[in-house]
């Protein structure tokens, strides 16, 4: 047994001096054992169960010893429990060879995951729930693409392609709802955030674990998004999940924490905070014969023309079909306000992805300074509203659609020359 507390951790191999806020050793290059082959940790964190924990190790361990052709440890993450894990943990240890335990004088998944990836030897870190909620037909797969190099981080998703999920209505709304907002409010390629099942390469996984703040349930995306702002290939295996019915998850507090985490990342990435040194850097895709002609998409003044009329244009109609179902409730100012806050988003988020393709700007930056030309666009079209009701008493629905429509075309002409000359104009290619 392994005790993480002011001072130090010791194991059979090593000593971690760590600080009272548990800061994560300087990175080391893994070890491989005698034969070559790589080596893999698998960490289960534990708050408070003494009754699940037997059944998973014992699982765990038939598999790992059937299925996985390297060499494997397990390390049980005991979270300051206040029942008997602890006690039942270590009473495992003298059954399963290759397993130990650390234990945490406090509570977080992120810090149980910091501490225990932070000091690990291996090649390769998983991390997985004690509840085995995600199949282990899908570990494999997972820790496959780190050990050969073609990726750096993995993740288990429950919403990519091929994924078979049980869970209740109400988790599905909120998982989606939440990686929808990572997707928009940060440009995440990832599907799946949260899934408890989740691989990283050792040389990798030190350098981002000193820049991730988070010690509780963010800690994942936190990682993920510093993982996917510096470059780092993150490999998604779609898994079959079942929803475990006693979750200790706080879902109120845990969405609220979520919400100041992605709001302090964005921050992180406009100040240039998120960039993590030491990191290994993939080269640009390249065509493997010398001779063949890679085919590339337009992304000159032609292109993002038509792309940004087509994309405006869904917006504008969606604009403005907002606008008349909110203008029933609503004044018209604050009709207008909400439907342009809500297409602008969606707007900003499809230009970056379509309109200025192989855009290298930070999604944050793009979204911030996305905020200052919807302020512009916003201040054009309320005024054209508030200059019709100087003008004419009592307009007509039709005729303030006509005059908002109006104002719109100017100012998206506006909003296409500030996001081509100014949001996006290092990444345009010369």
């Amino acid at each position: 047994m392994t005790k993480v507390g002011e001072t130090e951790v010791e194991t059979a191999s090593q000593t971690v001096t760590t600080a009272d806020d548990l800061s994560v050793p300087e990175p080391r290059r893994a070890r491989r054992n005698d034969s070559g082959t790589p080596s893999v940790e698998v960490v289960v964190p534990v708050y408070n169960e003494e009754r699940a924990l037997p059944g998973c190790i014992l699982v765990l361990r038939e598999f790992l010893a059937a299925e996985l052709p390297i060499d494997w440890r397990i390390t049980v993450v005991d979270n300051a429990s206040t029942d008997g894990t602890l006690a039942v943990a270590e009473s495992l240890v003298e059954d399963t060879p290759g397993m130990r335990v650390l234990h945490l004088d406090r509570k977080g998944r992120g810090l149980a995951l910091r501490t225990a990836w932070g000091a690990s030897d291996a090649d390769v870190v998983v991390y997985m729930d004690v509840d085995l909620s995600t199949g282990l037909d899908a570990l494999v797969p997972l820790v496959a693409p780190l050990i050969n190099g073609h990726s750096d981080i993995a993740i288990g998703s429950r919403l990519a392609p091929g994924a078979r999920t049980i869970r209740g209505p109400k988790r599905e709304l909120i998982s989606r709802a939440y990686n929808g907002l990572i997707r928009f409010s940060h440009g995440a390629r990832f599907s799946d955030a949260q899934c408890g099942f989740k691989a990283a390469r050792t040389d990798v996984i030190g350098p981002l674990l000193e820049h991730v703040e988070d010690d509780a349930w963010f800690f994942d995306t936190e990682l993920l998004l510093l993982a996917e702002h510096n470059g780092l290939r993150i490999h998604e295996v779609p898994v079959d999940w079942v929803e475990d019915v006693d979750s200790r998850v706080q879902v109120a507090k845990t969405a609220r924490d979520d919400v100041r985490g992605l709001i302090r990342v964005a921050r992180a990435k406009a100040r240039g905070a998120a960039t993590v040194d030491g990191l290994p850097r993939r080269p640009e895709p390249r065509a493997m014969h010398p001779e063949a002609v890679v085919g590339s998409r337009d992304t000159g003044l032609a292109w993002q023309v038509l792309s940004f009329v087509v994309i405006g244009g869904l917006s504008t109609v969606a604009t403005l079909a907002l606008y008349a179902v909110l203008r029933s409730w609503w004044p018209p100012l604050v009709a207008n306000l909400v439907a342009l806050t809500v297409t602008t988003l969606l707007n900003t988020e499809a230009n970056r992805r379509f309109t200025f393709l192989g855009s290298r700007v930070s999604s944050s930056r793009v979204h911030v300074q996305g905020l200052f030309v919807f302020a512009l666009y916003y201040a054009v079209t309320s005024g054209a509203l508030l200059i019709l009701h100087a003008v004419v008493q009592a307009p007509s629905r039709t005729l303030e659609l006509i005059v908002l429509l109006v104002a719109s075309i100017l100012g998206t002409v506006g909003r296409f020359l500030l996001l081509r000359t100014w949001v996006f104009k290092s990444s345009r290619r010369k």
